[in-house]
């Protein structure tokens, strides 16, 4: 998959470039939504990775790769669970339990959970967004 799935179509290449920023977006409100509505990371991760698989797929795999390169993957996929760890460890150095998000910092307990559990989310979209990638890169020939 060296060059595009459809050739040198002016008008799929031309879409995909229009519609990608657009579900992109769409993740963006998932993310920012998931923790009082349905969605969260992990849909919103997979929303956003889709609009690189679309990418890849119309523009081809080696300019897709230029958008969204190995350097920038690696510290994303890991940076997920590392936030999870941090707020887990921040709750109990705070009194509580891992992930206790209601434990009562400087501001009411409920703003310090509502930012905690959005902090949260927001390091599985990253994770999930840079790992689906990934997986799409190794098997369509990395």
């Amino acid at each position: 998959m060296s060059e595009s799935l459809f050739g040198e179509d002016v008008i799929v290449r031309t879409i995909a470039r229009l519609v990608a920023p657009f579900i992109q977006l769409f993740g963006l409100y998932v993310l920012m939504h998931g923790h009082v509505s349905p969605g969260g990371g992990f849909q919103a991760g997979v929303i956003i990775a889709s609009s690189f698989i679309l990418l890849a797929l119309a523009l081809g795999l080696p300019e897709s790769k230029e958008r969204f390169k190995k350097t920038i993957r690696l510290p994303m996929e890991s940076s997920g669970p590392l936030i999870f760890a941090l707020i887990g460890v921040t709750c109990i150095l705070a009194g509580g339990y891992y992930l206790q998000y209601g434990i009562a910092f400087l501001f009411p307990p409920a703003v310090v959970s509502a930012i905690l559990i959005s902090a949260v989310e927001i390091g599985i979209g990253i994770t999930v967004l840079a790992m689906i990638v990934t997986i799409f890169y190794a098997m369509a020939g990395d």
